[in-house]
């Protein structure tokens, strides 16, 4: 997962809450005083993005920081950590994009490699494999030291002792079985490129990534994609359900419970890999409890401790981020637990909401106050403070909470700050709002929108049209607009191939997958800008056309791509964008790159001029074949990341995320021979954009149908 960096002031002013604007202001404060980067990495065009306009969400994601990063501030050794919430779509980091390695954590992307393809026809689980000798490798598992040479055993056996066990022998077995270089090739086609398998288990002299395998050892990956990945595994994006259950089967009936099970209540199923070599541990997993699930990654490199043994320190860490996280995310008790028939009735034991104003009314009404802690949590240090107020109050000290208790506490204190008397409540007059126009634009998240006629360029609704905004990866229709503009002219450019440079390869967020040296046409590479919001392919883009608006062609790549965005902002002043400005050809956070609905609108009906645009934005997948020179070929599907297109009469254009600028989306919809362009800036999450832009687009034909 590539990334971009929050502009942290931007995030906060973003917030319309102001108690969400000191929750997160916290946040950075708290990680500018542990020491580090006030950041979190957020993929450019990824599922689901952490939903920081939310005050709940801001409060999870400080609520995390407050429980985890202390965990890890002081600890001997580099940690990494990242996690994903369900219930309330929450991502969270610390060194979340960090390449580290994954010693036996690889052979989770083995083993959804082995069963896609399974599921392709490639293999058959019941196809049986023969252990030879030369299979045989020490290390963790049973195959080595309990079988002999020539046990036949089938590849579904051999997948399940590679996780159950992470017997290493069964992995070179499962390996073998599905070729060595499949698992990176298919990792990195899914989006997750620093998840590579380098080679076999103790077998480094057959390794396919010897830099690798020198720096990572048998594998590498980060904590956000292994948390994306399974995510993904979670929500059944791999597989087949017959084949998903299975995955997660051998994940759940993984026997190594020194990390993330260790410490994990007995009623949450945790289905996890863990790996260790030396100076490594790490575990990812999924985290299942009621009304709970989490997927959760800890890697940890240069781990002070090397000691075998289950309390090692770094898997006690593993154990104790696992614990805490699920008691950080899980949903809390609303009523106080209590043995007693009587629900009347607290006692030790007890947990919950109810027992955090029992502590606070305890604290404020005890004379000396019993100044015990506000947990939620009715142990021995509460029900000593119980005894002591019982006490004072001439009650017998039994340190239950019973009715002669509750009526010496009085009206418990629910929050930090009493609630004002109910007399001054009841008497206080509320503000009301104007009532809604049954006729106006409807009710949307985004701050600022635009419909335009497509054929005129006349606009029929808007709201801060001219209001200067973050554009994210929008951007890239001028990308597109501005190569295209070039091809009308000389369309044999597009068939030219262009060769992938390091730098576009390096490029952070969103990705088309290409890879540093390879080839393919430029006309294919426009796919991989549009569909999947490739920023490196903008980069490769802008470095190869720049060179086209260059008097010298062999300008540096540097030179090159900066020609580009000349061109770009030069277009913009051509179709009278006083309001834009570029900055780069990808739309990540730039100060200074902003534009505005208005703007936007042009843009996208001058490009819609073009047919070859048309074609680009209109295409929900699109296969490739990318090369390099002399040696290997491979392909590469890129799917739209436009949810739209699969609603019928929408036909574009092009969506955009990052936080400063909000979820994003310009798009188009084709009706009785007209067709209108809604853009939307700045919704509130992924999912409202598309509620925007549909309620704006079918706001828009009401409005065209009104004036016939």
């Amino acid at each position: 997962m590539r990334s971009s960096v929050i502009n942290v002031t931007q995030l906060i002013m973003s917030l319309n809450d102001f108690t969400c604007r000191v929750a997160v202001a916290s946040l950075f404060i708290l990680a500018f005083m542990s020491g580090a980067s006030p950041t979190q990495s957020v993929s450019a065009e990824s599922p689901n993005p952490a939903k920081l306009s939310s005050p709940d969400k801001a409060a999870t994601i400080l609520a995390l920081e407050n429980a985890i990063r202390p965990l890890v501030k002081d600890y001997k050794g580099d940690v990494a950590v990242a996690l994903y919430h369900f219930e309330s779509d929450t991502h969270w980091s610390i060194r979340g994009d960090e390449v580290m390695p994954t010693a036996s954590l690889i052979k989770l992307p083995v083993m959804i490699e082995a069963y896609r393809q399974v599921e392709a026809g490639k293999l058959k689980l019941d196809q049986r494999i023969e252990m030879t000798k030369d299979d045989m490798v020490q290390g963790s598992g049973i195959l080595t030291t309990h079988f002999s040479p020539g046990t036949n055993i089938s590849l579904r056996d051999a997948i399940r002792l590679m996780i159950v066990y992470s017997d290493n022998t069964a992995t070179n077995l499962v390996v073998d079985a599905i070729g060595l270089p499949s698992t990176t090739k298919t990792m990195t086609e899914l989006g997750f490129p620093e998840t590579q398998l380098n080679g076999k288990v103790y077998r480094r002299d057959l390794s396919i990534a010897p830099e690798r395998s020198k720096k990572y050892g048998l594998g590498s990956t980060t904590a956000n994609e292994m948390v994306t990945l399974l995510t993904r595994l979670k929500r059944g994006e791999f597989a087949k359900p017959e084949s998903n259950e299975a995955i997660l089967d051998h994940l759940v009936n993984c026997d190594d419970t020194s990390c993330f099970p260790l410490l994990m209540p007995k009623d949450v199923k945790v289905g996890h890999k863990t790996g260790a070599v030396t100076r490594v541990r790490t575990d990812a997993g999924l985290l299942m409890g009621k009304g709970c699930t989490i997927a959760l990654c800890v890697l940890i490199d240069n781990n002070a401790d090397t000691r075998w043994t289950d309390d090692n320190v770094g898997n006690r860490l593993c154990a104790e981020i696992s614990k805490t996280v699920y008691e950080t995310l899980a949903p809390k008790e609303t009523e106080a637990k209590s043995d007693s028939s009587d629900p009347s009735e607290m006692k030790i034991g007890a947990t919950g909401e109810l027992v955090e104003a029992l502590q606070r009314t305890l604290n404020a009404r005890s004379n000396p106050s019993v100044n015990v802690s506000v947990d939620g949590d009715f142990g021995p240090g509460t029900e000593a403070a119980v005894k002591a107020f019982q006490s004072q109050k001439k009650i017998k000290p039994s340190g239950i909470v019973n009715a002669a208790t509750w009526t010496a506490l009085g009206a418990l204190i629910e929050k930090d700050e009493p609630a004002p008397a109910p007399a001054a409540i009841n008497e206080e007059k509320l503000p009301i709002a104007a009532a809604d126009d049954p006729f106006g634009p409807p009710q949307v998240t985004c701050a600022g929108w635009t419909i335009v006629d497509a054929a005129t360029g006349e606009e029929i609704a808007s709201k801060n049209a001219d209001q200067k905004l973050h554009i994210a990866s929008t951007t890239k229709i001028m990308t597109a607009y501005v190569a295209l503009q070039y091809a009308a002219s000389q369309p044999e450019v597009l068939k030219e191939m262009l060769t992938f440079s390091k730098r576009a390869d390096n490029t952070t967020g969103s990705t088309s997958g290409v890879r540093a040296g390879e080839q393919l046409p430029v006309g294919e590479l426009l796919y991989g800008l549009m569909l999947p919001s490739g920023n490196d392919a903008s980069v490769a883009i802008a470095e190869f056309f720049g060179r086209k608006f260059s008097s010298d062609d062999k300008v540096d790549d540097i030179v090159a791509y900066d020609r580009f965005i000349e061109r770009m902002n030069i277009v913009a002043a051509d179709l009278g964008m006083n309001q834009t400005h570029f900055t780069n050809t990808h739309g990540l956070t730039d100060e200074t790159h902003l534009s505005t609905v208005a703007d936007m609108a042009k843009l996208t009906k001058a490009a819609l001029s073009i047919p070859l645009f048309r074609e680009l934005v209109s295409c929900r997948q699109h296969g490739c074949e990318v090369m390099v020179p002399g040696g290997y070929k491979r392909n590469v599907l890129w799917q739209n990341t436009n949810r739209l297109l699969g609603i019928e009469g929408y036909t574009g254009i092009k969506t955009g995320t990052t936080n400063a600028a909000g979820a994003c989306l310009v798009s188009s919809s084709q009706r009785e021979g007209r067709e209108l362009i809604v853009v939307t800036l700045k919704s509130a999450d992924s999912d409202a954009r598309y509620i925007d832009a549909r309620n704006l687009h079918a706001f828009g034909w009401r409005k065209l149908t009104e004036k016939k």
